[in-house]
């Protein structure tokens, strides 16, 4: 069930490709239960909404599995870093299209 802060799949072509470059890369001992795009779903849900962890919806991961990497990220820098980057393509892309009008 898609929430009004879930990613757009538009969104996510974005998103994707950057997150291997700039989030940390943990060690994998078993393969994942759940997305990248679907932890972001939580972390994002939890921060437009301002509930507690705990009370994610049950169809997004469990809050403590999207604590955990929101934790991990954000001490990282990496929810900073992807911000900047995105803020960077942003402007470029103003920049682009500010010049094709003169």
């Amino acid at each position: 069930m898609p929430y009004s802060s879930s990613l757009t799949d538009a969104e996510w072509e974005i998103l994707e490709p950057l997150l291997p470059q700039i989030l940390p890369q943990k060690k994998r001992t078993r393969p994942r239960d759940w997305t990248m795009r679907q932890i972001l779903d939580g972390i994002f849900y939890e921060h437009k909404n301002g509930c507690k962890w705990e009370d994610l919806p049950e169809d997004l991961p469990p809050y403590s599995t999207v604590y955990w990497y929101y934790k991990q990220w954000r001490v990282a820098g990496a929810i900073e870093q992807l911000m900047q980057t995105l803020h960077q393509r942003v402007r470029a892309q103003v920049k682009k299209n500010r010049s094709g009008l003169d």
